[in-house]
């Protein structure tokens, strides 16, 4: 597994359901093991959910519990959110 990417949806800049799309699906740091930020009250997220989790699955990505992407054993979480090696 690579590294963790953080990628914002920017969904709490309330541009539209096209455009959060877009921005999630054609993030240039997008990548295996990726986590998404999405904001609990953002206007457009509901409805953009569905063609964000369509369009990464065919990209060739899985959806996973952000559990199954924490390495636990001998790993550490540095300032920025990515895990190192102890």
């Amino acid at each position: 597994m690579g590294f963790i990417t953080h990628n914002d949806s920017l969904d709490w800049k309330e541009y539209g359901v096209d455009h959060e799309v877009k921005t999630v699906l054609q993030n240039k740091n997008l990548s295996n093991g990726s986590i998404i930020l999405f904001h609990n009250d953002a206007k457009y997220t509901p409805e953009a959910l569905r063609p964000i989790l369509d369009g990464l699955k065919e990209q060739g990505y899985e959806i996973v519990p952000i559990s199954e992407l924490i390495i636990r054993d001998d790993y550490y979480m540095d300032h920025t959110g990515r895990q190192m090696r102890k």
